[in-house]
């Protein structure tokens, strides 16, 4: 049915969709609905199973940062199949973001270019969302960044409010120092930058641990316009200074390749099919400079099954989806993981650690 329905939805602003979205899936948690989603989107196999950092995985499908921006609908997105959910970005105060339009889909290319600036209410209020994390079933990661009006130098005082007060909720953190959409932020890739923010959270981090928080895992969230000695740099530094893993990779600034005309010159991050070969393409890079020293998590361009598995087989643990899902709708993550099943079992995988890597 998702191909009639979309054809009505792509006639509509994408940022109201996404509203109506999200009010149907609080919805459905609170009407009792997240028993007839999963039944109609859910796999269960052992083999999808994995464990990472110590979290338990269901299965390595998850829904990349922006969709559940203030965690608010985590448990319905959690009974659609999803293997585990990333919430945010989330700065420690509220902040309306850029100015509208900001979101634009590139139907021709299956893509879609966003200048959302980190939107969302503020660390309070998804503390207060967040409160019932261990219930949804599946693990949920926090994505956390700065306020637009904090300059760089301060920019580590932002992350450390967040951990502050999100650190009691969520199974892993990311630091997302990658986004295109907020002013400089990814000047703090620059590595002697990157160097002293990593190691203030980790000072933080180690702080709230010796207080008696659970560890957790923190990630590091990439972006795809680097040249291949600083990614190589950046990775490196996110491993010494003690992070869990990479997210690789956060959307890219470039254009090339489009067919689309409409949009195309619009600011922002691009996501989606466009992206698939080049983040794939980093997570190989990766893995090929780190091994199996920390996890990598693979997001760009997953529209099926076999895009999955290719970064898996390239050496992502666990991948996740977002812009795939508003073009190929709910059912992608029950499509991927059934996809998934029937690969492995074609290459003589029993599960989906044996997988990762194999490919290179």
């Amino acid at each position: 049915m998702y191909p009639l329905i979309k054809k009505f939805l792509f006639k509509m602003d994408p940022e109201e969709i996404h509203h109506r979205t999200v009010s149907a899936l609080k919805l459905a948690d609170k009407s009792g609905g997240k028993g007839l989603l999963r039944s109609m989107y859910q796999v269960h196999d052992e083999s999808l199973a994995i464990d990472v950092c110590g979290i338990r995985f269901p299965n390595p499908v998850g829904l990349a940062a922006g969709f559940d921006k203030n965690a608010e609908v985590y448990h319905a997105l959690s009974a659609m199949g999803f293997g585990f959910v990333e919430v945010g970005t989330i700065t420690p105060l509220a902040q309306s973001g850029n100015e509208k339009p900001r979101l634009f889909r590139l139907a021709e290319d299956s893509a879609v270019i966003n200048r959302m600036g980190f939107n969302n209410e503020g660390a309070d209020a998804a503390a207060k969302n967040l409160h019932s994390y261990e219930a949804a079933g599946v693990p949920i990661g926090v994505n956390i960044g700065k306020n637009k009006i904090t300059p760089n130098e301060e920019a580590a005082g932002d992350y450390e409010k967040c951990l502050d007060v999100l650190y009691p909720y969520g199974h892993y953190f990311v630091i997302n120092v990658s986004s295109p959409n907020t002013p400089n932020l990814r000047d703090l890739q620059e590595i002697e930058s990157l160097k002293q923010l990593i190691a203030s959270i980790q000072k933080k981090k180690n702080e709230l641990e010796a207080n008696g928080a659970a560890k957790k895992p923190v990630f590091l969230k990439v972006a795809p316009d680097m040249t291949d000695e600083h990614m190589r740099d950046v990775v490196h530094a996110a491993v010494d200074e003690g992070l869990s893993g990479i997210i690789a990779t956060n959307t890219t600034l470039s254009r090339e390749g489009l067919a689309s005309k409409a949009h195309v010159e619009e600011a922002g991050g691009l996501s989606g099919l466009p992206l698939k070969e080049r983040s794939t393409a980093w997570i190989k890079e990766i893995y090929e400079e780190i091994g199996d020293q920390v996890p990598i998590i693979g997001v760009g361009g997953i529209f099926t099954g076999d895009d999955a598995y290719e970064k898996i087989l390239a050496g992502a643990s666990l991948i996740q989806v977002y812009t795939g899902m508003i073009y190929e709708g709910p059912g992608i993550v029950k499509a991927i993981n059934t996809r998934l099943l029937e690969l492995m079992k074609r290459d003589g995988f029993s599960n989906m650690k044996e997988a990762i890597g194999a490919g290179r």
